[in-house]
């Protein structure tokens, strides 16, 4: 037996902490009473801190009062019923259920690996999760699963091709040579935040698109080694359930399925085809109102969820009826309720997950954490190079308790982005010191809403899959991402390339 390296015991030592948790289910019950506590004790305090979004001063409000019991109780069916994450995956599953139900996704699978060698599969894994950031949330649905069905299909441990996928989907979040939402986004605020020091301050929203687009390289060579040298040698022991829930995709295809697969992809090409037809002219109600499909409120970008909705039931349904697996509508609601069916844990768990999200936001806690450690770094009076890595390791840690990334920025970008410029280091830098550390802590925080969805691909495959496992397979891929990435930014700086359109480094 191979005797394991230091490391290797780290990360079993946390698997087997991690998975000695509670289920995520009632963790987040835990969670829910500690934030109740917290917000009592905290609310006794005055806090002379500014809250940058309202200008008045930040206060902690206690969650264990008569009133704000009484309205958690009435906001109870609300936070669920209108939580973001449910509606995203619910929506998506059921066109991906069908697609998986009729065989388009198996059939898709076993061509692809027909044309894609099998030492190429982590690279392109993590590069289709790149470019899925386009997609607002799509990734999650879509990529990471099938990661694991891409991997298993090519012999290989699933949890290594979920690993490899949420890797490119949500640690490398602030890696994509495709501009989509976010940029748009964050720009707006940072040049909010600029304008508190230089009123007349105008920042191109592709401010840091070089950057990104470099960027993409990096996290797909250090996701790829991480993934084939560390990640899957470590899964070689971890021993699948004699029947994982996936369909088997390693035969070669037959005359049916070809013909199949074909008249699939003939309509949905069609379908993307007039999409990207309806959306050329400039008078398009998929632009925004600033004329553009990728800008922050524009239709495209609310509508990408749906469009995979679409984009998947067109192709499966006419897969299915050429290659005779759907003979009538009850085989396509079939599919639908299958898919249902599979998300009835990720439900529970995000019951609960709605109501802490909301007595954490609800108490302000997590403004005076952000602001808290914002003048710490502030009153630390740091050279400007350890300043900017200082931005990347506050924000990765705050990322751990505040999910949301325009949410984050909203509440740091008025005091990181003023402070740097007047130590000279202009808000494009800020803002990409942050885009580093807003993506390499997403994958091992309990916290992040997609996280139990992701334990739950897991457990297709190996069902004692628990927080532990998930942290512990993630983890490398955070502490290369968050070295690697913050140097390569320095890097970047010191050989002066440009981080974006009409950026610079200097203020």
């Amino acid at each position: 037996m191979t005797q394991k390296t230091l490391g290797q015991r780290a990360l079993s030592t946390i698997e087997r902490w991690g998975n000695a948790l509670p289920d995520p289910a009632m963790l987040f019950v835990g969670l829910l009473f500690v934030v109740w506590a917290l917000s009592a004790i905290f609310s006794l305090f005055d806090y002379d801190l500014i809250d940058p979004r309202t200008g008045t001063s930040v206060v902690v409000h206690n969650q264990l009062s008569a009133d704000a019991l009484a309205t958690f109780m009435t906001q109870l069916v609300k936070n669920f019923a209108h939580f973001h994450p449910i509606g995203v995956v619910l929506v998506a599953m059921l066109g991906i259920g069908v697609a998986e139900h009729t065989g388009f996704i198996n059939t898709g699978l076993k061509a692809l690996l027909s044309v894609t060698a099998r030492w190429l599969l982590t690279p392109m894994i993590i590069l289709v999760g790149i470019v899925s950031h386009t997609a607002a949330d799509a990734g999650y649905v879509l990529v990471i699963p099938l990661g694991g069905v891409i991997f298993y299909a090519a012999g290989r441990h699933p949890l290594a091709g979920i690993a490899a996928a949420f890797a490119g989907v949500s640690g490398g979040f602030s890696a994509n040579f495709i501009p989509s939402a976010i940029d748009p986004m964050l720009q707006g605020i940072t040049q909010t935040g600029a304008q508190i020091l230089n009123p007349d301050i105008v920042l191109n929203p592709l401010n840091n698109y070089y950057f990104t687009s470099l960027s993409s390289i990096l996290i797909i060579l250090l996701g790829w080694f991480i993934t084939d040298r560390i990640v899957e040698p470590r899964l070689q022991g971890t021993a699948l359930d004699a029947n994982p829930t996936t369909s088997d995709v390693s035969e070669n295809l037959n005359a049916q399925e070809q013909k199949a697969l074909r008249y699939a992809l003939l309509s949905m090409g069609g379908a993307a085809a007039a999409l990207a037809a309806s959306a050329i002219p400039e008078t398009s109600a998929w632009r925004g109102a600033g004329g553009t499909l990728t800008e922050f409120g524009a239709p495209l970008m609310g509508s990408i969820v749906p469009l995979i909705f679409v984009l998947f039931l067109l192709p499966a349904v006419v897969y299915g009826v050429v290659a005779g697996t759907v003979k009538s509508s009850k085989d396509v609601i079939e599919g639908m309720t299958k898919s249902m069916q599979d998300m009835g844990y990720y439900l529970v768990i995000m019951f609960f997950i709605a109501q802490f999200i909301y007595s954490f936001s609800a108490s302000n806690l997590g403004i005076l954490l952000a602001l808290e450690g914002a003048e710490l770094l502030k009153a630390s009076g740091l050279p400007g190079s350890v300043t900017v890595i200082g931005i990347v390791l506050l924000t990765a840690l705050l990322n751990l308790f505040v999910g949301s990334a325009s949410a984050k920025w909203a509440l740091l970008a008025p005091i990181f982005v003023p402070m740097l410029m007047q130590l000279g280091i202009s808000p494009d830098l800020t803002q990409a010191a942050y885009r580093v550390g807003d993506s390499t802590s997403n994958i091992i925080t309990p916290l992040m809403p997609y996280f139990p969805l992701v334990v739950v691909y897991c457990q297709k495959y190996v069902k004692s899959t628990g927080i532990g496992t998930l942290v512990a397979m993630m983890l490398p891929y955070t502490l290369a991402f968050l070295v690697a990435w913050t140097a390569f930014l320095l890097l970047m700086w010191g050989l002066e390339v440009p981080l974006g359109l009409q950026a610079s480094y200097e203020y």
